[in-house]
């Protein structure tokens, strides 16, 4: 009977976990997309408030990991657009950073060139997720 009690604590606390988790899981959810001109990495007054809301929402899950996932167009080389990925994300974490995400919670995965389905504006992006 003695153990009774840490297993069901732990069984607490596995079962918040999953529920924690399970709240950042594409559920209708809206993911935070920063969007960026041709050949920028500039952030503009939608990109910024953009940020800031993500950063917000970090804040409220401070156990979770922000992750920065970047891309580019398919247009140009595959180095510049890889690049232009990696100055993106930098861009989008330095912001969160700077918004009060710790920076040990930011993790940059620039993904590089993708290609779009309508608009070049679809690949020129970068996808701010937590807990994912």
């Amino acid at each position: 009977m003695r153990f009774s009690q840490p297993r069901s604590i732990a069984a607490v606390f596995l079962s918040l976990t999953i529920v924690g988790c399970a709240w950042f899981a594409p559920t209708g959810q809206p993911l935070p997309v920063v969007f960026f001109a041709e050949d920028s990495t500039t952030l503009d007054e939608s990109a910024q408030s953009v940020i800031v809301s993500a950063a917000v929402l970090a804040r409220r899950y401070p156990l979770q990991p922000v992750r920065v996932l970047s891309f580019a167009s398919p247009g140009g080389t595959s180095a510049a657009n890889q690049a232009l990925a990696e100055n993106r994300a930098r861009a989008v974490a330095d912001a969160l950073i700077a918004a009060g995400v710790a920076v040990d919670r930011v993790r940059m995965e620039p993904r590089g060139e993708v290609s779009y389905t309508q608009t070049p504006t679809e690949s020129r992006r970068v996808e701010i997720r937590i807990g994912t």
